[in-house]
């Protein structure tokens, strides 16, 4: 069937950098085949919410979204719920939102136009596209990866789903287990990113250090990071995010330090740091090893920038237990934490553990966790006063620009605030002058940084 060329969508994304992804390949999908993009809903004949489903708040954020454009909805619109939250809930979800018209998963995106198709062309009731887990292999298409604007920094997605056996975790359930996109794929989007002139590549999956496992490789990310640069010599930034701690090796620390394209930064996410506790997770427990390895990492790149995340509040975590992660917290001194409550997930095995943790005790525990991350963070950042670094222009206006250094990657990061404006997207030297617990200050230096 012929679809009517110049139908107009509109694509809601929500969620991880993962779902961006994804959203950035159903939107180029869609305006290859005529489709035009609008950022005004009442415009589009065609509502598309990229849902998350991973916490019950991401859960209700993505209800609530498709809730409102649901009551919103003119005749003649059609509204998708698309990601992970579509393919996780089925059909409770269009229980959850009378108007829903059709739900696509997290693995069949790239069958979106098809599905549009289809999806106009019934009115009987909503239609579904999601297949089991296993079912859709990862995505066997390179994208260009065009967006509308220049755009200095962008993620590149190299595997999807997750074959860690973590307590706590609903991403296998509806994202089966880990697969690595082919590393042809890979390099093509890379090479188009940087011919659009992103200086800024971040690799992104559920766990990067995965990369390669499901085809026999033990060790694949190095050699990745390494195909990568050659693809893209040009390329300023390559940043790694969502690093499995069970999976980090020596070869990725000789890679990382040999390459000065590679940001001397690394987001590990260890969830917690004493071993009972992370052995009720169903993580790697080996605190000696990790700290071993951290050491290694630290003496090869001493100026190297460590984030990690912790879940604290976990069922059955004692005082005790919670003490420890503090202790290690200050042996270890990450630079960037993200610390969270436990958020009790039907389907998970965490559900059922017994001694869950009341409420008051998690907000209790996440207060003096964050209390000792900022004192931390704020030692961290003052050692950055005086030196010279080279830093990416997020934004600029009001006499002052905002940008990132190695040490922040988007989002979750600080900032670098600069006392001039000095052009977006650029990369440009800068003296540090000022900290404070998450972000600099700064003044444009000369062109003789550190990290040029």
């Amino acid at each position: 069937m012929r679809k009517k060329r110049g139908t107009r969508f509109y694509l809601l994304t929500l969620g991880c950098p993962k779902n961006l992804v994804d959203s950035e390949g159903m939107e180029e999908l869609l305006t290859h085949q005529g489709y035009r993009a609008t950022q005004d809903p009442r415009q589009a004949e065609v509502l598309i919410v990229n849902t998350c489903g991973f916490l019950e708040a991401a859960r209700a954020e993505s209800i609530g979204a498709l809730r409102q454009l649901a009551a919103d909805k003119r005749p003649g619109q059609t509204l998708v719920a698309a990601g992970c939250m579509a393919q996780r809930f089925g059909a409770e979800l269009v229980r959850e939102v009378p108007g829903l018209d059709g739900l696509i998963g997290t693995r069949s995106w790239p069958d979106i136009v098809s599905f549009l198709q289809k999806l106009r062309a019934n009115r009987r009731g909503p239609l579904f596209h999601l297949p089991e887990a296993g079912e859709v292999p990862v995505e066997t298409v390179a994208l260009k990866r065009t967006s509308p604007g220049p755009r200095a920094s962008a993620y590149l997605k190299i595997g999807e789903g997750c074959s860690a056996p973590c307590a706590f975790c609903t991403i296998p359930s509806f994202k089966g287990p880990g697969r690595s996109r082919p590393k042809a794929l890979i390099l093509r989007e890379a090479q188009a990113l940087v011919a659009q002139g992103v200086r800024e590549i971040i690799l992104i999956a559920q766990d990067t250090t995965a990369y390669g496992r499901d085809r026999g490789e033990q060790d694949g990310l190095p050699t990745l990071i390494e195909d990568v640069l050659r693809a893209v010599p040009e390329l300023r930034w390559l940043r790694l995010m969502y690093a499995y701690p069970g999976h980090v090796s020596q070869r990725l620390i000789e890679v990382m330090a040999a390459h000065p394209q590679v940001c001397h930064y690394l987001d590990l996410p260890l969830q917690h740091g004493h071993p009972d506790t992370l052995r009720r997770m169903r993580r790697p427990h080996n605190l000696e090893r990790l700290l071993r390895w951290i050491e290694s990492f630290r003496a090869a790149m001493p100026d190297a920038a460590l984030r990690t995340t912790f879940i604290v509040g976990y069922p059955g975590e004692t005082e005790a237990e919670f003490q420890g992660l503090l202790d290690f917290m200050q042996t270890v001194q990450f630079d960037r934490v993200g610390v969270f409550t436990f958020s009790r997930e039907p389907g998970t095995p965490a559900y059922h553990l017994p001694h869950q943790v009341p409420e008051e005790v998690k907000q209790e525990r996440y207060r003096r966790a964050m209390e000792l991350q900022q004192k931390i963070s704020l030692t961290r950042n003052q050692a950055q006063v005086g030196r010279r670094l080279e830093v990416l222009v997020d934004g600029a206006g009001d006499g002052v620009s905002i940008a990132r250094s190695y040490r922040d990657a988007p989002e979750v990061d600080g900032f670098v605030v600069i006392e001039q404006e000095l052009p977006v997207g650029e990369m440009v030297p800068v003296l540090v002058t000022g900290a404070m617990a998450y972000d600099l200050v700064a003044v444009p230096a000369d062109p003789t940084p550190e990290r040029l």
